[in-house]
């Protein structure tokens, strides 16, 4: 056992809560996270337990019908983020749950998150109010892609993206019409890749 490895034993023995990462099944991060904290409530052991996130952003996406809607979306599907002190009881306890795959680490020991970037994550999951954050738009092109009209005036022709309005949902792609380049605005939703 190097002198690291010894450190973070003897600090989680001392009280020291650290922040690890957690593989969890895809797509049922929340009720994994919500099955978790029952079980510690329920253990001898929640004086060992801190908080367990869903690391999530807000994310703006427009509806066929043209409606701006902000949805929350997971930074990193398939994991959970959680503040306890690891110990054998403690670890037995997370790796029991159902859904529960294991933590992220090397040789087999949960490896603590660097302060770097639980101070990211946290700045996400808990936004200070004097921060004004502006939701990222979902529109999966950029300037320079190759794309076809599926819906509108101007079904089945390809062109190439122009500029993205992401406020309004909406791109500006040029489109060869009588041999001439002509730039149509169109909604996100009426295109596609090719």
């Amino acid at each position: 056992m190097n002198t690291s490895t010894q450190s973070e034993i003897e600090s989680a023995d001392a009280g020291d809560m650290r922040w690890y990462i957690l593989k969890v099944q895809f797509n049922r991060e929340d009720t994994i996270r919500a099955a978790l904290e029952k079980r510690i409530r329920l253990s001898t052991l929640a004086s060992s337990f801190g908080e367990i996130l869903v690391p999530t952003e807000d994310v703006v996406e427009f509806t066929r019908a043209g409606k701006r809607r902000v949805v929350k979306r997971k930074l990193y599907p398939g994991y959970l983020v959680i503040r306890m002190i690891i110990n054998d009881d403690t670890w037995f306890l997370v790796r029991e749950t159902s859904g529960v795959g294991d933590f992220t680490g090397s040789g087999g020991k949960p490896t603590p998150m660097t302060d770097s970037d639980v101070e990211r994550i946290i700045k996400m999951a808990y936004p200070d109010a004097d921060d004004e954050q502006v939701p990222k738009t979902t529109i999966p092109f950029k300037s320079g892609d190759q794309v076809r009209v599926k819906e509108g005036n101007f079904q089945s022709l390809e062109g190439e993206v122009d500029r993205i309005d992401e406020a309004n949902g909406r791109v500006t792609v040029i489109i060869s019409i009588f041999g001439r380049s002509t730039p149509v605005e169109l909604d996100h939703w009426q295109i596609e890749s090719l």
